[in-house]
């Protein structure tokens, strides 16, 4: 056999390697664009859901800062005091950080779900799932939290964590906590 038949015939193994490599190629592209086109819109409307969220708790803040400001504001009270959520499920620990009740350890979920249970006088919270106007597929949940640790000597009532929780649509949820101060 010449060199030259040996020779064509390497060539015509090449060529089809070649031709599978781009085959694969474009099935990777193929299925990188499936993909991100199967993720973004889902990813989009999980940005929205948390937007209303977010929307939510925001309008829990203001409808909590007019009812604050205003009791202030007309001498009906001077502190917080009295006016702290200190207990979850019962239990006291809400504003301990070193109990398996604090708040910054549970879900939203979950403290959305305490409110509802006990909004009480003496486990008061500012809102309990109140839906907002303009969406009733949107609600907030407001209390407050006394900042102070447990068994500090010094108490001091003119500061707290305000925390407003937002709920939106397929329980999506976002929480504002806000340190405020009564002002001189």
């Amino acid at each position: 056999m010449s060199q030259r038949a040996k020779d064509h015939g390497c060539e015509r193994g090449s060529g089809l390697i070649v031709i599978i490599m781009i085959v694969a190629f474009m099935m990777a592209v193929g299925m990188l664009l499936l993909t991100v086109t199967g993720t973004s819109p889902k990813a989009a409307d999980s940005m929205r859901l948390q937007g209303m969220a977010f929307d939510a708790a925001e309008a829990g803040f203001n409808a909590a800062w007019v009812i604050l400001n205003d009791n202030f504001l007309n001498k009906v009270t001077s502190s917080f005091n009295g006016q702290y959520r200190a207990n979850f499920g019962g239990a006291p620990g809400l504003d301990d950080p070193t109990s398996p009740h604090y708040f910054r350890s549970l879900t939203d979920g979950q403290l959305v779900a305490d409110i509802a249970a006990d909004n009480t006088a003496a486990n008061p919270a500012l809102f309990s799932s109140e839906p907002l106007a303009s969406d009733p597929r949107c609600a907030f949940t407001v209390f407050l939290i006394n900042d102070e640790a447990p068994g500090t000597i010094t108490v001091d009532d003119r500061d707290c964590i305000l925390v407003c929780i937002g709920r939106g649509p397929r329980n999506t949820f976002k929480r504002l906590e806000i340190v405020i101060e009564v002002g001189s």
